[in-house]
């Protein structure tokens, strides 16, 4: 996996976080929800960025993260 995609999904589950927070803070349940359909997208590109390295373990954790 490339340092840049890496990067890029850390990125953009860190503004997921920040969203689901700023939700929570605010009683916005539609910026909360917002928040965690980020996070769950950054974790299944992580995912597929796993399974491009053979790492199937870690794709796995990723799936799980992403579902939760």
């Amino acid at each position: 996996m490339g340092l840049k995609d890496n990067l890029s999904n850390l990125g953009e589950e860190a503004k997921g976080k920040a969203q689901e927070a700023v939700g929570k803070l605010t009683g916005d349940k539609d910026k909360e929800a917002e928040g965690e359909a980020t996070q769950a997208s950054a974790n299944v590109k992580q995912a597929g960025e796993n399974l491009k390295d053979g790492d199937l373990k870690g794709a796995a954790g990723n799936v799980k993260d992403a579902l939760s």
